[in-house]
């Protein structure tokens, strides 16, 4: 783990050390930088990687009030140049699929390729309502209290999900938890998630997709978290993305959800973005 300078917040980061291509990953929601930890793993040491905990997530600094997509932006900006990357490949997953966009789009001399992990599109309202309450189980961890980690985690073990559990989730989840009076909790604090959500409904993505000026990879998961059909990218919606982002391909990988597309063994999707962020 290192530190790193955000916009007036300390930013906290995982590093896996190569020698190629600067890679900088980004979560989701209520995610933090050890989600990478499967991807980042088939990556280095061919490249460095860099994950990062999004301000209010994880080790990094929680302000009480910033949480929006120009936030995040700014601190990505702050981060790169104060570890010395002129440019580098931006991956992101979910929200950080929707952070890495708007950063391409406003700084594209600084982003040499793309990957938007499940995320990216503007969903019409009624999908977005199916999404969150697809994520709603993830969501409602925040401000409960746990006995103990086994606990915390036993509960998280019966989300669906998460199904197959992987060993890389009892990392991530441990690196989310602190310990306080009566047991253990998340570090993220609600009020935190539903400003960033709220700023997230009225974010405009489609605008974005034709300033893309570097080659861009759309990982999809083609499969529900609770239903059927609450999926972030339907085929519409991804299509759209490929038509109108420049350079734009898909890469569909069947049998993944919105969640395991990150934490299941996949040869397929580190093959992918292998061969893609080698050109």
């Amino acid at each position: 783990m290192i530190k790193g300078k955000g916009d007036g917040v300390e930013i906290n980061l995982a590093m896996w050390e190569g020698q190629g291509k600067n890679i900088f990953c980004v979560h989701g929601l209520t995610a933090n930088c050890r989600c990478w930890d499967g991807i980042a793993s088939s990556l280095s040491p061919r490249s460095r990687v860099l994950a990062v905990d999004l301000r209010g997530r994880g080790l990094s600094d929680k302000p009480s009030a910033g949480y929006s997509i120009d936030h995040h932006c700014r601190d990505i900006h702050a981060l790169l140049n104060h570890l010395g990357i002129e440019r580098a490949a931006l991956l992101g997953h979910s929200l950080g699929a929707y952070i890495s966009l708007a950063y391409a789009a406003k700084h594209p001399e600084r982003v040499d390729r793309l990957v938007l992990i499940d995320g990216g599109a503007k969903l019409s309202p009624g999908q977005e309502a199916k999404v969150f309450a697809g994520i709603k189980p993830s969501v409602d961890r925040l401000g409960q209290v746990f006995p103990s980690f086994e606990a915390y985690l036993e509960n998280m073990k019966r989300a669906p999900f998460l199904q197959p559990w992987s060993p890389l989730l009892e990392t991530y989840f441990r690196h989310e938890t602190e310990t306080v009076g009566g047991g253990v909790r998340s570090r993220i604090q609600p009020a935190h998630i539903q400003e960033e959500a709220a700023n997230l409904s009225r974010f405009e993505t489609e605008p974005l997709y034709p300033q893309i000026q570097c080659p861009t990879l759309i990982l999809r998961a083609p499969e529900g978290m609770l239903a059927g059909d609450d999926i972030l990218l339907p085929e519409e919606v991804v299509e759209k993305m490929r038509r109108e982002i420049p350079e734009a391909k898909r890469l569909d990988l069947p049998g993944t959800n919105h969640f395991s597309i990150l934490f299941s063994p996949s040869r397929e999707r580190d093959e992918g973005i292998r061969e893609f962020l080698a050109g």
